[in-house]
């Protein structure tokens, strides 16, 4: 998945030391760059954004 490049994903909003991250279903996790995230917590949400590094997106979208 390159850089810059737009995408959905879907998983559990889990808080972590590097703030929040999304864990797949398959085991992946993502770093997520978002705020007002509290509300999702614990909760499996879907995000809309750009891969902002090699683990991490910046979300534009949640739901």
């Amino acid at each position: 998945m390159p850089l810059g490049e737009r995408f959905r994903l879907t998983g559990l909003l889990l808080k972590s030391r590097r703030g929040p991250v999304l864990q797949m279903d398959d085991g992946g996790v993502w770093a997520l760059d978002m705020d007002d995230y509290e509300a999702g917590l614990g909760k499996r949400i879907t995000v809309e954004g750009r891969r902002s590094g090699f683990d991490r997106i910046d979300v534009e979208w949640w739901q």
